[in-house]
């Protein structure tokens, strides 16, 4: 009976951790999502009459040094036929100073509309996933037929790879400096980490595993064979599914990934070898009284 009741133990203290580990990953998610939902304003003007740039993050690309930004531009005070509508009274040209120089115009008695401009992604290198970090400038400034117009910006990230935590510093009359820096999100950190696991785990069983043959002297065991050999090619696909196609070479390769597949590959080869002498041996005395019988 006591024996019974230690499994029956075991067993809830089983199903404990499993609900505290869902709830834990619950509440990342929920975080994770609100702070994502969250929009920041990044200096605003004081004045009645300036242009809110709603901007929002997307298709960050690391490996090509580039992040594509959507901008909306709102106009407020005089600017705007009524406060709800989002439409200009008149003509403002507004300028993105990024990778390049883009021209965005909001027409009179039109609603502006999303434009993609591309910011420069520097400071930083994708071989370092999924510890890569990169810094990020825009220049935002905008004129009407008057002058310049002042500029304010409404940042919102919605790439779900990364975190962009953005800063905005006023740029005299001329606009607005937009810059920050970019880095992996916390599921892809998460992810990473498991992977990395994932791969010394695999790698280390298989090691167990070849050890056991090689000391046993069991021959050509084909269903663990076979495992090792899935096992080999199954951490090629695992690291090409890594969020955020990492580049080979990168840290996760060097700390994990070649690491897996050089000893999985090895205890392959050792137990191969090892099983086939077992087996030659095996043949060679079971053929040996045959073969040395005489009429």
């Amino acid at each position: 009976m006591s024996g019974r009741r230690l499994r029956d133990r075991r067993f809830l203290l089983v199903l404990l951790i499993l609900a505290v580990l869902c709830s834990a990953g619950i509440a990342l998610y929920l975080n994770e999502r609100n702070t994502r939902q969250q929009t920041r304003e990044l200096s605003l003007p004081s004045t009645g009459d300036w242009v809110e740039l709603d901007v929002t993050s997307q298709d960050i690309d690391a490996a090509g040094g580039e992040m594509t930004l959507y901008v909306v531009p709102v106009p407020h005070g005089t600017l705007a036929q009524d406060p709800d509508s989002g439409t200009f009274t008149r003509r403002v040209d507004i300028t993105v100073r990024a990778t390049t120089r883009t021209e965005l115009r909001a027409d009179p008695g039109e609603a502006a509309t999303p434009k993609p401009v591309s910011a420069n992604l520097y400071d930083g290198t994708p071989t370092d996933y999924p510890f890569d970090r990169y810094r990020f400038e825009v220049l935002f400034s905008a004129a009407d037929a008057t002058g310049a117009v002042p500029v304010g910006v409404v940042f919102g990230d919605a790439d779900p790879f990364f975190v962009v935590r953005p800063t905005g510093t006023p740029y005299g009359a001329e606009g607005t400096v937009f810059e920050g820096r970019v880095s992996r999100a916390r599921s892809t950190f998460i992810l990473a980490w498991f992977m990395i696991a994932a791969m010394w785990a695999l790698a280390l069983a298989v090691l167990a595993g070849a050890e056991v043959l090689y000391r046993g002297r069991q021959g050509m065991v084909w269903p663990s064979l076979g495992w090792m050999a899935a096992t080999l090619f199954a951490l090629i696909g695992m690291r090409n599914a890594a969020p955020g196609t990492p580049p080979i070479g990168s840290l996760i390769d060097y700390v994990a990934f070649f690491w897996a597949e050089g000893i999985i590959a090895a205890c392959l080869v050792v137990t191969v070898v090892s099983g086939s002498r077992v087996e030659h041996r095996r043949r060679v005395d079971a053929d040996g009284p045959t073969a040395g019988a005489g009429p």
